[in-house]
């Protein structure tokens, strides 16, 4: 790939992306060393790891050169532009002439290589436009130039030779690339590119669209048969999938437009800590208490259940006894420590979330971990435990601390809802809500949080049904609560997120405008 750039771009291509912020020095470092694994020019790994686009890279050499770039995965060259340039010339060179618009473009290694385009304008006998090109995309088309019986050049045929990945390793590889990327998902389906979720957005890698029949042979690589059999039945399954190399993932497995879909999340082999995850730390004297409940919150895929892990964590380093949790699938695997931890599966060890807590007080239970409360009988079980000397740890999916408050009591019909409120006001010890957020630099994702803890005047709040005032007290930080939107202002004055980043993610975009107004940062 330094061909690209050997003449007016002095340092070299990883290098140079470095310095105008496309990617970060660390992913240049995993990209080099992948390169030293498996080959292969730098540029199409950085693609292929998901850490940019072929559009983003071809928008930078264009700028860097000041020409056009072109990507030939989408022309298509005719036989007659084809035979005005000898091969061993175009492979001399490292240019391909493009008929388009009824000009003759020069897809080039070097567009500033003023010496080749000379000759080829004599060879030609007229002017051409250089272009900016893809090393690899060229040397794919040199490759099928070199086909006898070409009639044209295509670009999905160009495509295709730079891919070569047999069925039985393709999901052994996309793992890896899920694993390198540090990406949140990766998600598989039919008609599009393997893509990987980075922060907000998805980043498709370098490679043609998945087929029905290809989408099937990987669901069968990942499931067992039983698992099959249920997947059969609901067209939709949910679990926990371990590689012996690339470790364990939570899988989801689902049907659309009669194929088969695929998400993948990487579940860390260690359990994190709250420093490492960026969750206020002062929650652990929260979950070292014996009784109450503590709600972990947030919009789905925001690391909801790798804190509720790490909580757990907590508990059972430091406190003696007995952990039972009912999880949709299981994730972490958590050893005995100081406490016994028995982990539950859904559809395994139990038919259901309701069934597994209808039995949990028979189990005799210090700390009951539910991976999400969905139901009304769900919630008042957590509620009745939280208030008989039961430690509750939970999830719920909602947009923020006071929405959640409202949505376990609107979960209850009317009649039933003050008995909820006040149960929720006496049981509640603390909410933590969260949001993962693009880092500016782009190197993955930061953790921004709300708290509300449940004090004297928020128990009154809750019992008088004023979830308002409790939004209001909170754009006030302090020790017992603050929003979600002062934690985006700290991120964004400090320079971790961008400005427009946490004004995508804040819940009161006008107080957190003025928040940075405050900062002295726009």
């Amino acid at each position: 790939m330094a061909q690209e750039a050997k003449k007016d771009i002095k340092p070299k291509l990883g290098e140079t992306l470095v310095e105008h912020g496309i990617i970060t020095s660390n992913m240049l470092k995993n990209a080099l060393k992948r390169q030293t694994q498996v080959g292969g020019h730098l540029g199409s790994l950085l693609i292929e790891m998901g850490y940019l686009t072929t559009d983003d890279l071809l928008d930078f050499l264009s700028k860097q050169f000041g020409v056009p770039a072109v990507n030939l995965f989408n022309v298509k060259i005719s036989k007659d532009a084809l035979q005005t340039l000898p091969l061993e010339k175009m492979k001399e060179y490292r240019a391909l002439p493009i008929e388009m618009d009824e000009k003759t473009i020069l897809a080039m290694i070097n567009p500033k290589d003023y010496s080749a385009i000379g000759d080829i304008e004599l060879i030609l006998g007229k002017r051409v436009n250089p272009a900016v090109a893809l090393s690899w995309q060229m040397e794919a088309a040199f490759k099928l130039l070199g086909s006898e019986g070409l009639i044209e050049l295509k670009g999905c045929d160009i495509e295709k030779v730079c891919i070569n990945i047999t069925d039985e390793t393709d999901i052994k590889t996309l793992l890896e690339r899920l694993v390198e990327s540090r990406a949140i998902d990766l998600q598989l389906t039919a008609g599009a590119p393997p893509s990987l979720k980075m922060g907000t957005e998805l980043q498709r890698l370098n490679i043609p669209p998945l087929t029905p029949e290809l989408m099937s042979i990987y669901a069968g690589k990942l499931m067992t048969e039983e698992q099959q059999k249920s997947f059969d039945v609901a067209n939709d399954l949910d679990f926990a999938f371990t590689d012996v190399v690339y470790g364990r993932f939570r899988v989801n497995i689902y049907k659309q437009r009669n194929s088969v879909s695929i998400t993948l999340r990487r579940i860390p082999d260690q359990l994190p800590d709250l420093k490492s995850l960026g969750v206020p730390e002062d929650l652990e004297s929260y979950v070292l208490k014996t009784q109450g409940l503590i709600l972990i919150t947030g919009p789905a895929g925001h690391g909801k259940s790798t804190t509720l892990a790490a909580l757990v964590d907590i508990i059972n380093t430091k406190r003696k006894c007995n952990i039972i949790t009912l999880e949709d699938p299981i994730e972490y695997l958590h050893k005995h420590k100081y406490s016994n931890v028995n982990q539950r599966e859904i559809g395994i060890d139990t038919a259901s979330f309701h069934e597994g807590l209808k039995h949990v007080f028979r189990q005799s239970p210090d700390v009951i971990v539910i991976g999400e409360m969905r139901d009304p009988d769900s919630f008042i079980i957590a509620l009745q435990a939280a208030e008989t000397g039961h430690l509750v740890l939970s999830t719920v999916c909602s947009r923020n601390a006071t929405s959640t408050i409202e949505r376990v009591i609107d979960t209850f019909p009317p009649h039933h809802q003050p008995q909820i409120r006040t149960q929720l006001a006496d049981s509640l010890l603390l909410i933590l809500g969260q949001r993962l957020v693009s880092k500016k630099d782009r190197s993955g994702l930061v953790l921004a949080h709300e708290k509300l803890t449940n004090n004297y005047k928020i128990k009154n709040f809750i019992r008088e049904g004023k979830t308002h005032q409790i939004r209001s007290q909170m754009l006030i930080p302090g020790e017992d609560y603050s929003s979600i939107d002062v934690s985006l202002a700290k991120l964004a004055v400090e320079g971790i997120i961008s400005a427009e980043e946490g004004a995508r993610h804040a819940d009161n975009p006008s107080f957190y405008q003025d928040m940075l107004k405050a900062k002295g940062t726009k």
